[in-house]
């Protein structure tokens, strides 16, 4: 679950972790009363308008139609109200959203990190998650934070440090110290970014986080460090201990279709392919968007109906996945072991009445428990299914459909 940076920089307050503070608005008036707010409290006319979109790239990124980049620096209310024009209900494109962009419809006015403009502040870049391959947590950090920081790891990687945490036990003090030490810190700085980076390692697992990325981490002037940028990912699988968080899930930065399919408990991930896709299991999930692709295809989604799969669940995996216009053929491909084949084609039927005429032709493979029922039951339905038993027999139909 993706949190906005004006939630997650709250969530990490908790943890005493130093952040550049701000307030969230989704009107113009909302705006400049926050800029007027934090430009009496700070004594500074300066203050950043941020759009909060669950999308990095933000500074780099522009609304559609126009060149309003989705953070700017404000000087005045007046600046405030103009850019809070621009980006509520603007499209921002970035790097990360695709040339379909997102709506901003939240705006983040905080203060200024550079503190009105004095030049002695530096940039750095950290974040924290999983190496599956070591098997540990794992901080990444740099000297070299800020907007370009992909082009750093990919022209000079030797700038990326890494320190791993084993699961379970605490960031030890020596390790915090190692990174200020790297960070080329000293002073104030030094003992500031030790306790910033102790605490964000607590936050990050007691928040049961998959990622935290601050970027860019800012030592100010006065050599305070802070977190000036935030994207946090929360385990989905911790969320029954977070309820306070899965409160602040913004279902408007998600996909309409995997919100609906969460509902009926189904693993569902939008693609960008042509060929339909419903499997149990992940694996078999994996194996069947494989051999789509070896057919001249391309997978439209995955979606995992599990092991308790029944004809309700097999509907709505129907429609949702009958809802992208660029699906040519739906491939269904299901091995009984703990759910019942039958039920399956059940579903199948039902949504073929239920739904209506569906123009796309359909392939089923059936096989394990009551496999015989399931292929007699759409046999005699009249539908216009195709079915195979093997693989191979199922790709070829799908190469088929596509031609």
């Amino acid at each position: 679950m993706n949190l906005h940076e004006y939630q997650a920089k709250a969530l990490l307050q908790k943890f005493e972790v130093s952040v550049q503070e701000g307030i969230a608005c989704t009107t113009l008036e909302e705006a400049v009363n926050a800029y007027n707010e934090i430009s009496k409290a700070t004594n500074s006319k300066f203050a950043v308008v941020k759009a909060q979109i669950h999308a990095g790239g933000r500074g780099k990124g522009k609304i559609k139609g126009g060149e309003q980049r989705g953070v700017q620096v404000a000087k005045s209310a007046d600046d405030v109200k103009n850019i809070a024009t621009n980006l509520l209900g603007g499209t921002l494109v970035t790097i990360q959203t695709g040339e379909h962009g997102k709506v901003v419809n939240k705006i983040f006015v905080a203060k200024d990190a550079y503190y009105s403009g004095v030049s002695e502040v530096k940039e750095f870049y950290l974040s924290i998650l999983l190496d599956r391959t070591e098997a540990k947590n794992v901080i990444m950090y740099s000297t070299e934070g800020g907007m370009d920081i992909e082009e750093v790891a990919h022209n000079t990687p030797e700038k990326i440090f890494k320190e791993w945490v084993q699961p379970g036990a605490p960031l030890a003090a020596f390790q915090a110290r190692k990174i200020a030490f790297n960070l080329g810190l000293s002073g104030d700085a030094f003992k500031s970014c030790v306790k910033f980076v102790s605490n964000l390692y607590k936050a990050y697992v007691g928040l049961d986080c998959a990622m935290l990325e601050i970027n860019p981490l800012f030592k100010t002037a006065d050599d305070k460090i802070i977190a000036v940028d935030c994207k946090m990912n929360v385990d989905d699988n911790s969320l029954f201990k977070h309820t306070d968080i899965e409160a602040l899930r913004d279902l408007a930065e998600e996909d309409a279709t995997e919100v609906e399919a969460a509902k009926f408990n189904l693993n569902f991930v939008k693609l960008d392919g042509n060929v339909g896709c419903m499997v149990n299991g992940a694996g078999l999930a994996m194996a069947t968007m494989d051999m789509i692709k070896l057919s001249g295809g391309e997978p439209a989604n995955f979606l995992d109906v599990g092991g308790t799969a029944n004809a309700t669940t097999v509907e709505a995996g129907f429609r949702i996945i009958l809802k992208d216009p660029n699906v040519k053929a739906i491939l269904v491909n299901i091995f009984g072991g703990i759910v019942r084949c039958d039920r399956v084609a059940q579903g199948v039927v039902d949504a073929y009445h239920n739904i209506g005429e569906v123009k796309v032709p359909i392939i089923v493979r059936l096989q394990g428990t009551n496999a015989e029922a399931a292929k007699e039951l759409i046999a005699k339905s009249g539908l216009k299914v195709e079915s195979a038993i093997l693989l191979e027999e199922a790709a070829a139909l799908v190469k088929k459909a596509l031609n």
